[in-house]
């Protein structure tokens, strides 16, 4: 009993990662020592099924209530703060990027993958910035919202992917926050489907492209990471000394978090 409370508060953790930019779910629950059998479970469904299911089950529910949980807080801070609240994401993902660059090298780095991941951001950059009128503030209908389940489903099974960052530049992440809270079924019946999809779908796949291509894979991620968050940096807001003060403070606290869970994920890998 004590175990199946235990991956259950785990899964909460994990589903916050759903929700909190900088905060990647699949990180979470390589973190916490789950993501092998979440990627075992959905790349070979039917390979042990009863006891994978089992185990995952109490994840799943933790997950759910994490979703939840976290989209309250969300909801609030982006209603009532939403320039200072966005520096401390900025920060949050920030003090994350250290511990994906370790994750990166894991396996080996050379040459070739500092030229994926500069290649990576810049591409990425690019697009972003001269593609702001086609992605930015897309209108939120059946379709988009299932694109957003998908980038969230994304975020599971691709360790240090955030998909919030996304959501943040693409002007859905807020009205997320607030459907989800409100259980809202013309939001989170599309963001399921799609993540159910992206699971579906990519898992295999992605397992595959890790097995082969691990270094490369994870360094055109951390390009992608780091130009979406240039991204949804508030350069537009009214910046007056109070104001830069506070965005300092926002920014070192979400920075504290990411090397706080770059310090726990350390934990977890040594024991």
């Amino acid at each position: 009993m004590i175990d199946w409370i235990l991956r259950f508060v785990k899964g909460i953790f994990v589903g916050s990662g759903f929700i909190l930019p900088g905060v990647s779910g699949g990180a979470l629950a390589a973190v916490f020592g789950i993501y092998e059998h979440i990627i075992e479970f959905l790349a070979h469904v039917r390979r042990n099924f009863k006891d994978n299911f089992l185990f995952l089950l109490p994840v799943g529910l933790g997950g759910l209530v994490g979703l939840v949980l976290f989209s309250y807080v969300v909801s609030f801070a982006l209603g009532e703060h939403q320039d200072t609240m966005l520096w401390f994401f900025v920060g949050a993902i920030v003090g994350t990027l250290p511990a994906l660059w370790q994750q990166a090298g894991k396996m080996g780095r050379t040459k070739r993958h500092y030229g994926v991941l500069v290649l990576s951001f810049v591409v990425s950059l690019t697009f972003l910035i001269f593609g702001e009128s086609l992605i930015g503030n897309v209108p939120q209908n059946f379709g988009t919202w299932v694109l957003g389940g998908f980038l969230i489903g994304l975020g599971v099974i691709v360790p240090g992917l955030s998909p919030s960052n996304f959501l943040i530049y693409m002007g859905m992440y807020k009205d997320m926050a607030d459907g989800i809270k409100s259980f809202d079924l013309a939001v989170v019946v599309p963001l399921a489907l799609g993540g159910v999809l992206s699971l579906v779908l990519l898992a295999k796949l992605i397992s595959l492209i890790f097995a082969k291509a691990y270094a490369s894979m994870f360094h055109f991620i951390l390009g992608v990471v780091a130009a979406s968050t240039v991204m949804i940096i508030p350069f537009d807001a009214h910046y007056t000394v109070s104001y830069v003060l506070i965005a300092i403070l926002m920014l070192l606290a979400g920075a504290a978090l990411g090397w706080f869970m770059a310090q726990l994920e350390t934990k977890y890998e040594t024991n």
